[in-house]
């Protein structure tokens, strides 16, 4: 049985930094796309930064452009996201997903392994 499992959440100040970790056991999922989304309660999943299987192609949402980073360890089949300038409006709970087929990369129906997620909280 595959497993994704996020580290690396917690309470920071504006402006602070934060990386996010995605490590996978179970069934080996380094050669799939992955991807961060992220969820506030009583709101839409919202799309944050995808990476292909040999990470050469990243997508971001349009709120953490230019703030946010994604990258991956094929070798330690660990997937990273490197959040700079941290906002208040970014706190949420950051799932990490990873996605067999060929689907849209921003549709979160389209991914089939999800973990269970991590707070990050930023306080304004």
């Amino acid at each position: 049985q595959a497993r994704l499992v996020e580290s690396g959440g917690g309470l920071v100040q504006a402006g602070d930094s934060l990386r996010l970790s995605c490590g996978a056991s179970g069934r080996t999922l380094m050669t799939y796309s992955r991807a961060w989304f992220r969820q506030v309660p009583g709101k839409e999943r919202e799309f944050v930064a995808f990476i292909n299987q040999n990470g050469y192609v990243t997508f971001y949402g349009n709120a953490v452009k230019g703030r946010f980073t994604i990258s991956r360890d094929n070798a330690k089949n660990t997937v990273y996201l490197q959040m700079n300038s941290l906002k208040a409006e970014d706190t949420a709970v950051y799932y990490c997903a990873c996605k067999v087929g060929v689907g849209s990369y921003r549709e979160g129906r389209e991914y089939d392994f999800w973990g269970q997620g991590t707070q990050v909280t930023v306080s304004s």
